[in-house]
């Protein structure tokens, strides 16, 4: 017999003063039992679909999605100890470099909204492993209430995306700090310690997750980045519901190399001279 846990909570942007044993705690599980061979096959077959209106369908077979998976966590050797050298040499330079300019951001979203500058996000990180992704807060501090501030158009379209246009949460300084993308600095922290990349796949929700259908391990067999693919390529014209958004990701976890990430990392500058984030 083999029990299945799922549970949801409520997402958004606030201080970040609960742990993750805290959330633990005051989150509320729902257990399913399974009992027979063909339960457990008929629940593995409904964790591959996608969400109802979600457009989008693996590319990949089987076979071609386990040699990706393969490949991204024993092949590529030479490339894996390069990149992980890159993210710790260049994680702890933006990080010393930027102590200062960070201590003023923090004063600066304090003075406009009292409150911990640092929010702590909930993501979803390699190998299914819960990932705490660090960013100075962008919002008010009781953002995670969304019924509070959104619209029931912008309700569906959060739980789907995980953004919206015109988020009336977003203070003004936050605004700036997301426009630029700075609002992601902390987010070398998580770099340094191997918990992410410079550059992969953005971070996403388990919510979010149900959108890759059958290739979700396949997303999840490399570390998140702070820039990715998507970003540079489309940023938030492409979304889950289009399935853009999907093949744009797995674009770069099926054909990472040294030539992307170099074509990744200096067409991130553009995004953010251009202050295409959200």
């Amino acid at each position: 017999m083999t029990a299945y846990g799922t549970g949801t909570t409520a997402s958004g942007e606030g201080t970040a003063t609960a742990s993750w044993e805290d959330e633990r705690q005051t989150s509320t599980p729902s257990f399913k039992i399974v009992y027979s061979a063909e339960d457990v096959a008929t629940e593995a077959a409904r964790s591959t679909v996608v969400p109802e209106g979600v457009n989008y369908t693996s590319p990949y077979t089987a076979a071609e999605r386990q040699r990706f998976i393969d490949r991204n966590i024993h092949g590529q050797l030479g490339y894996r100890i390069v990149k992980r050298a890159f993210d710790v040499v260049f994680s702890g330079a933006v990080i010393t470099i930027l102590a200062i300019p960070s201590a003023a951001v923090c004063i600066a979203i304090y003075v406009q909204s009292p409150g911990n500058p640092f929010y702590v996000d909930k993501r979803v990180g390699r190998f299914g492993k819960p990932l705490g992704v660090l960013k100075f807060r962008s919002m008010v501090t009781d953002a995670g209430n969304v019924e509070k501030y959104f619209t029931p158009e912008q309700l569906e379209t959060w739980h789907r995306e995980r953004k919206v246009d015109e988020d009336p949460r977003i203070t003004a300084i936050g605004n700036f700090l997301r426009k630029t993308s700075l609002d992601e600095l902390p987010q070398f922290l998580n770099v340094f310690a191997g918990q992410m990349s410079v550059i992969g796949p953005r971070p996403i929700t388990e919510e979010e997750l149900k959108n890759f259908g059958p290739d979700k391990d396949l997303y999840l067999s490399v570390l998140p980045g702070i820039t990715g693919w998507w970003q540079v390529s489309a940023r938030n014209n492409a979304d889950f519901l289009s399935g853009e958004r999907q093949r744009l990701e797995l674009e770069y976890v099926t054909g990472r190399s040294f030539a992307k990430d170099v074509q990744v990392f200096l067409g991130t500058f553009g995004a953010m001279a251009k202050k295409t984030g959200k």
